[in-house]
């Protein structure tokens, strides 16, 4: 048997997680755990399943209900931090009104059909005549996070949902960098994003938060592989050994760890965002979680304290709500890895559990028209219907 939690705030929405080893005892444990009319249910899940078979199993517990979901490099779960399993985040028919859709090929064509995707989810909607869709509807998308398509893909269906806010992260695989997986409605997707538009009749605040200050260390890429991502050369070095130097470490001292604690930061419009490095390649060269380019220059950042800058954020969004009934999160795997290394996760997880954040570890966080690193996004929701329809 696996260890199972679940809850549900005043909203209605369901929450339950299991780490049972396999796919029929792990959604055996969900199903028992929910009890509810569900209309939309997300999952995050770890490589420790197969994805054809969990998608299937899920649809045969949840008949009638729309499963979408990807997966992880580890769940924020009711009861904390999970290195494995199923967390299901279930929306109830009374409140909400959830619209999906598949954005295939997001490298290739993604840009294209974003938009499209999106007019045709905006025309189910029944809330433009009762007030403003930004006062109403949110959008999260999920991502393939070794698509190398985020940004673009971001920033059209930004710009095609108007008003309208989006937040969401790109799947994991662990850190195998191998290949992750999307589901919906018991297909299993690659190199594709599903997208979710949210009517809620509860208040609700996308936000997010990160933790680094900058330093006065510049590293300016001077040679890369745009299109896989990968910086070979900085400041006219090798990569790896120009990185490590910066940071006070050798080369083959680098690893996740390191990238979680000396993170890269590009100022954009007068804001610092991150971008992370994944890992390092036998050949000396730096994969990033972000697009990168040649002649962007990289701040070398160090870290502020996690606990007091996340609780901050959390406490900002509780005050302007009311109260929070619960908090979907897409929070950096790099940030989890961080956190290890600093030897506080137990007290993240009691502010995650203080606060009521679920969702997963990420490849990468969205955020309207930006797609960050070394970032926790989310959408809070308060306990306060807004309107009775």
């Amino acid at each position: 048997m696996g260890r199972i939690s679940g809850s549900a705030g005043s909203c209605g929405i369901g929450v339950a997680s299991t780490q049972a080893r396999t796919v029929d005892g792990a959604v055996s444990e969900l199903r028992a755990a929910l009890t509810g009319d569900f209309q939309h249910i997300i999952a995050f899940f770890s490589v420790d399943y197969d994805p054809a078979e969990l998608a299937a199993a899920l649809g045969n517990a949840f008949k009638d209900v729309t499963v979408s979901g990807c997966s992880t490099s580890g769940g924020i779960g009711p009861g904390g931090l999970m290195e494995t399993g199923v967390l299901l985040i279930a929306f109830p028919r009374q409140g909400f009104r959830i619209h999906s859709g598949v954005i295939e090929d997001v490298g290739a064509f993604g840009v294209e059909r974003a938009s499209g995707i999106v007019r045709e989810l905006k025309a189910r909607m029944r809330v433009g005549e009762r007030g403003q869709l930004a006062e109403r509807v949110f959008g999260v998308m999920l991502v393939d996070g070794l698509s190398n398509a985020e940004e673009p893909l971001v920033a059209a269906v930004h710009w095609a949902f108007g008003d309208m806010q989006l937040v969401g992260g790109s799947a994991g695989d662990g850190l195998a960098f191998r290949q992750t997986s999307l589901i919906h409605d018991g297909r299993v997707l690659t190199r594709s994003a599903i997208l979710m538009m949210v009517e809620s009749d509860y208040p609700f605040r996308i936000f997010k938060t990160s933790n680094f200050e900058p330093t006065q260390i510049k590293l300016v890429v001077t040679a890369a592989d745009t299109q896989g991502r990968m910086v070979q050369e900085l400041n006219a070095e090798p990569a790896a050994r120009e990185y490590a130097s910066a940071i006070g470490l050798l080369p083959d001292e680098l690893g996740p760890f390191s990238f979680a604690s000396y993170p890269l930061v590009v100022k954009v419009g007068g804001d610092y965002y991150c971008r992370s490095i994944r890992n390092m390649n036998p050949d000396g060269s730096l994969s990033f979680f972000c697009a990168i380019d040649e002649g962007l220059v990289f701040t070398v950042a160090r870290p502020k304290d996690m606990l007091s800058s996340t609780e901050r954020t959390l406490q900002d969004i509780e005050h302007a709500l009311g109260g929070i009934d619960l908090v979907v999160g897409f929070d950096c795997v790099l940030r989890r890895l961080d956190a290890e290394n600093r030897q506080v996760r137990r007290q993240m997880e009691d502010l995650y559990r203080n606060f009521r954040v679920v969702g997963f570890h990420t490849y990468g966080e969205q955020h309207n028209a930006m797609h960050l690193n070394q970032t926790l996004t989310g959408v809070a929701f308060g306990p306060r219907r807004e309107i009775q329809r």
